[in-house]
């Protein structure tokens, strides 16, 4: 299986900068058993069955980004260098793994001060990376941070524009509860209230699971042979709570249908091979690739995936490589905005 297999030609143009607004505005393109139907996300309730589970990854995404300036004694005086820093993800002993810009501006023992409430202690220098422990004289980490940073916008947005505030609310769930991630579910980005509370009505139910999506998402694949790719980790949680609400729902002969492919990785992850979800905590590696038997994912919905990425691989799995094609061909014939602010899918083998 050839990494070209999941290639295809995409206009910069129809990358997405700014999310639709209001949110279930944005257009849903329906794969059912391979028919596509052009809708939008406000259309869920009339799409999805009564009894019909969503799972919603509730995790919140902190502004991880952060400005902040290096002082260094030297024989000259004191040097000072600007460093941006983006925080990765967090360690068990409290540090954090990190980008900078410049890296090569930054030694082990360095502070790197970011307001005058918040700064960091370069641990170790890292390839391509670094190590970090933030501290604090205010209340905690999570407020400085929301005091001093801005959203980690995907790369590709972030080539083409800055973070500015709006993205504090655009690149959020509305149900967004436990910080960590420092990437949003973005399928879930399309939900608004009016939209939940009709499927609600509809006789839709949702449970709510935590995957902390790390920056290793947007990762491109390097490798020929996309079966010895190696996949990154993210820290995830299902509840006994969840497990037996998606146990229940798979019982009764309901459709599980996670809310982006975070959720999906995540609850195939807690799931033995007869498709019973167990409590789960912990970091998983999943690769879902071609050839995959999902154990209890019965539909999703996704956003549009970036060529050669192990996302569009994931949907691939689900859906069949043929009706992929199918289906993204005619997303970019008809002008489907890509990418994590851009439109969604939903899709049912």
């Amino acid at each position: 299986m050839k990494l070209d297999d999941f290639d295809f030609d995409l206009p910069e143009g129809l990358i997405a900068t700014r999310p639709a607004r209001p949110r279930s505005s944005a257009r849903l393109l329906v794969s059912d058993g391979g028919r596509l139907s052009d809708r939008h996300v406000r259309d869920l309730p009339q799409i999805l069955r009564p009894g019909d589970l969503l799972v919603l990854n509730d995790t919140r995404v902190i502004p991880a980004r952060l400005a902040g300036q290096r002082h260094r004694r030297t024989p000259q005086g004191e040097a000072v260098a600007k460093v941006e820093v983006t925080l990765l993800e967090p360690r068990p002993d409290g540090c954090w793994r990190a980008l900078a810009k410049p890296l090569r501006k930054l030694k082990p023992g360095e502070a790197i001060r970011f307001s005058d409430r918040l700064w960091a202690t370069v641990t170790q220098i890292l390839e391509g990376e670094l190590e970090l422990r933030l501290e604090t004289s205010g209340d905690s980490i999570e407020d400085e941070l929301a005091r001093t940073g801005a959203m980690p916008l995907p790369p590709y947005i972030a080539a083409l524009r800055a973070p500015d505030a709006q993205d504090r609310t655009d690149y959020q769930t509305v149900w967004a509860k436990r910080s960590g991630a420092v990437a949003a579910p973005t399928a879930s980005l399309h939900f608004d209230q009016q939209v939940l509370d009709a499927l609600h009505q509809r006789g839709v139910e949702f449970v709510h699971v935590t995957l902390h999506v790390g920056a290793g998402t947007f990762l491109p694949v390097k490798v020929r042979d996309v079966t010895t790719h190696k996949m990154h980790a993210e820290w995830g949680e299902v509840t006994a709570q969840a497990a037996a609400t998606i146990n229940a729902a798979r019982a009764a002969g309901r459709r599980v249908i996670p809310v982006g492919t975070t959720a999906l990785r995540l609850i195939e992850s807690a799931a033995d091979e007869t498709g019973h979800v167990r409590e789960f905590s912990g970091v998983t590696e999943i690769f879902i690739y071609p050839g995959y038997r999902f154990r209890v994912t019965d539909a999703l919905m996704t956003n549009f995936h970036l060529p050669k990425s192990t996302l569009l691989m994931l949907v691939s799995a689900l859906l069949g490589q043929d009706r992929v094609r199918d289906a993204y061909r005619h997303a970019v014939d008809s002008g489907y905005r890509f990418f994590s602010y851009g439109d969604a899918s939903l899709l049912i083998p």
